[in-house]
């Protein structure tokens, strides 16, 4: 990867949770709960699964920086879902604190030395050297994936059969 492109990455990084947030804020509430399917996320599990996300983020985009050829710690995202009951984590809390991770995170890797984004670290679920510009690829989208996620659970509820209320 070339400096314009990582750049470039930069400020993807810098906007994904902004349209993360632009998708959310075009959901009903009302939505927020549905599942789409007994495997699939809630809007509202999205949500709190950004917030770990980022928060893991953070602390890799760190390691690499400051202790390269280290391990990384892995997590079973879906047991996380089930096992912390997202559904019981406040979604305002998680918003802010998603949204601060990331800007606290974008601050540290836009002017980091161009040596440091070939730093790797050990990521217990890839054969291959986890690169820093691996790290920047995955969460520069990540907000953007869920976004999509979220847009399509709306579009799955709303064709969904309405009851008539007592």
């Amino acid at each position: 990867m070339d400096k314009a492109e990582r750049q470039q990455l930069i400020e993807k990084y810098a906007t994904a949770f902004d349209e993360f947030e632009a998708a959310l804020n075009a959901i009903p509430k009302e939505v927020w709960l549905f599942k789409p399917s007994p495997d699939a996320w809630s809007v509202h599990e999205n949500i709190i699964h950004l917030l770990d996300s980022e928060t893991n983020s953070f602390l890799r985009a760190r390691r690499l920086v400051a202790e390269p050829g280290q391990p990384l710690m892995a997590y079973d995202q879906d047991v996380w879902a089930v096992e912390l009951d997202y559904h019981s984590e406040n979604i305002e809390d998680a918003l802010a604190v998603t949204r601060l991770v990331r800007k606290v995170t974008h601050d540290f890797i836009k002017n980091l030395p161009d040596e440091v984004w070939s730093n790797t670290v050990i990521h217990p679920e890839y054969d291959e050297p986890y690169t820093f510009e691996r790290w920047l690829r995955i969460y520069s989208n990540h907000p953007r994936a869920h976004a999509q996620q979220i847009t399509e659970n709306y579009r799955i509820w709303k064709e969904q059969p309405k009851r008539e209320t007592d």
